[in-house]
């Protein structure tokens, strides 16, 4: 018996997180993709949303805006959503009371990062507000709350009685990330050096990739940094030993952007020990750059055996290492891994997660 999987896309007309966003789209290609036979997908959307996907087989169009969506939702009014199999690919979910049992209503979501409880400072007061919240109604309502790492598994349960509703799906590089043909071009417009080490993750970890990259004697691109960051982190880069002039700081780029700069880099910097899932370590995978990354439990999970997992403190050999006489080493390891990681695999688990309920 065939069944329809309805899957909330609220980031159509307006992004919040362009990365959430981007792997919703790329879910909901996998799901038409490795849909059962005669089951079919559906889409939820916030008014002016247009989704048009190929092969969706019906768009849900609500009243309201995603913002006025996140207000109501917070607060458990979900009007004109109706039921059935609901999957959500963030937080943004229509938890309200259903019954799984006799009308076979399902709500899935699906939590990419803790850092509204982990690291509560980088965040809006309102975002940390509505993501805790958010939570809370699903440890009321929700049938399944995936997450995308076993360390992630099992540290969100220090903030929600979740039980046995946690499940593991891992996300994947965005569809198509490949270098672009044009990418000489793009790293030229972004003024990057010659040759660099990208670094990603919160300021008060980046220090240690500073002092790797001064040992290594080679340029650092800290990527993804937020607004007005810059003079900060080039101060933290003099004092860790690399010279201001060295130190390149870029926001968040377009995925043509990233992939050009980071398929360039001599090597890939994660200090970071989050509860996330990381985005930009996948990216890196996918694109045979050699992955240096702190030995966190996230990193287990996901760069496991494709690139170097060290300790902090041993983190400057490694970044010596990866830039030199390692690199085709880690090369080779990080193209093996990315093979892992696909849209399709997450959506044929998904799937099974919603004939298991």
């Amino acid at each position: 018996m065939g069944a329809q999987l309805r899957v909330v896309l609220d980031q159509i007309a307006t992004i919040v997180d362009a990365d959430q966003a981007q792997a919703a789209r790329d879910l909901v290609t996998g799901l038409v993709v490795t849909a059962p036979s005669g089951c079919s997908v559906e889409l939820i959307v916030p008014a002016g949303g247009d989704a048009a996907i190929p092969g969706v087989a019906g768009v849900r169009s609500l009243r309201l805006g995603r913002r006025e969506l996140a207000a109501s939702w917070q607060m458990g009014i979900a009007p004109g959503v109706g039921g059935g199999l609901i999957h959500a690919p963030s937080l943004m979910a229509p938890l309200v009371k259903h019954d799984r049992v006799h009308d076979n209503d399902q709500v899935a979501l699906t939590v990419w990062d803790l850092s509204a409880w982990e690291a509560p400072q980088n965040l809006s007061k309102s975002n940390v507000a509505w993501q805790r919240g958010m939570l809370r109604r699903a440890a009321k309502h929700a049938d399944a709350v995936v997450v995308p790492t076993h360390a992630m598994a099992e540290r969100i349960k220090d903030f929600a009685k979740l039980g046995d509703r946690v499940r593991v799906i891992a996300g994947a590089a965005p569809d198509g990330f490949v270098m672009p043909s044009d990418a000489a071009r793009r790293r030229d417009a972004l003024s990057l050096p010659e040759r660099y080490v990208v670094l990603v993750g919160l300021e008060d970890e980046l220090e240690h990739g500073f002092r790797a990259a001064a040992a290594a004697d080679i340029d650092v691109v800290v990527l993804d940094a937020v607004d007005g960051a810059e003079p900060r982190l080039v101060e933290m880069a003099s004092a860790a030993g690399l010279p201001e002039r060295r130190a390149h700081v870029r926001g968040r780029l377009a995925a043509s952007d990233r992939a050009a700069l980071l398929g360039a880099a001599a090597a890939f910097v994660a200090p970071s020990s989050a509860s996330a899932w990381p985005w930009r370590a996948m990216e890196a995978l996918t694109l045979r750059v050699p992955v240096v990354a702190s030995d966190s439990g996230v990193h287990r999970d996901v760069v496991a055996e494709g690139g170097a997992l060290v300790a902090i403190e041993e983190m400057t050999d490694a970044v010596v290492d990866a830039v030199g006489a390692g690199e085709k080493r880690l090369r080779v390891l990080a193209a093996d891994r990315a093979k892992a990681f696909s849209w399709e695999s997450a959506a044929e688990r998904v799937w099974a997660l919603h004939a298991e309920l």
